[in-house]
């Protein structure tokens, strides 16, 4: 298996940690070998196994567009990061076979609100998240171009078009009702999922589809100001 762990980052691990095949970003020289995870210091590098990234959360919001400076917990936490070490992937439990990572380090993420286990690794906020957990992916600036989905997730723009009251006032339609919308537009596919053989399993929609899924299904993110959803394909019911 390939390893590609920086020279300096190896030379940083012990033991067997010296040959994981966990990627990381990190190139800690030896003389600054010795890490802090939860305020406590470690021996190496944080290395993730199997499935597992360590993501470096990007900082919260503190201040409003209106100038309002937020503190403590009033600050907006974003579940935004950069992928710093992942594992190698995950072994099939039927088979054996190793699904590789759908992730690469140095890519930026969003993930899932209540995803993951967050840590403070070097005095920074950090967490570790599945690659279930990935919503979306790019490198670079985020835009609809440089967006990305994995596996057999779904990225779509949502069809929100707003209402008016007898007296001209205009209401959102996700606020009619509690209900979200589940109609829109794919704009971007997965590449599928891994069949027991390995195999990547065909997606049933392409880009430019409208699909129609569950209601509750799949996690809102906003790209450039516009509103999309990422589904599961299992949660989508029609394509039209």
């Amino acid at each position: 298996m390939k390893v590609t762990t920086t020279l300096l980052g190896m030379l940083c691990l012990e033991g067997a940690h010296a040959f994981s095949p966990a990627k990381t970003a990190f190139s800690r020289s030896p003389s600054q070998c010795r890490a802090t995870l939860d305020g406590k210091t470690i021996d190496g590098e944080l290395v993730p196994l199997n499935n597992m990234m360590l993501i470096k959360k990007v900082d919260a919001i503190e201040k409003t567009e209106g100038g309002l400076v937020l503190t403590g917990k009033a600050k907006v936490q974003k579940t935004e990061g950069t992928i710093v070490a992942a594992g190698p992937g995950r072994a099939n439990s039927d088979s054996g076979l190793m699904i590789e990572m759908p992730v690469e380090v140095g890519e930026s993420v969003v993930y899932g609100a209540f995803d993951g286990t967050e840590i403070n690794y070097d005095g920074k906020p950090h967490i570790l998240i599945r690659d279930d957990d990935v919503l979306i992916k790019w490198k670079g600036e985020l835009s609809l171009d440089t967006a990305g989905v994995v596996k057999d997730n779904v990225l779509v723009h949502v069809d929100i078009k707003d209402e008016e009251t007898s007296s001209g006032l205009l209401i959102a339609k996700t606020s009619i009702g509690g209900s979200k919308p589940t109609i829109g537009t794919v704009m971007k596919v997965g590449p599928g999922r891994n069949a027991n053989n390995g195999v990547l399993m065909e997606m049933d929609v392409a880009e430019g589809d409208m699909i129609k899924f569950q209601d509750f299904a799949g996690n809102t993110v906003d790209i450039n100001g516009e509103e999309y959803r990422v589904v599961r394909m299992n949660d989508v019911l029609a394509k039209f």
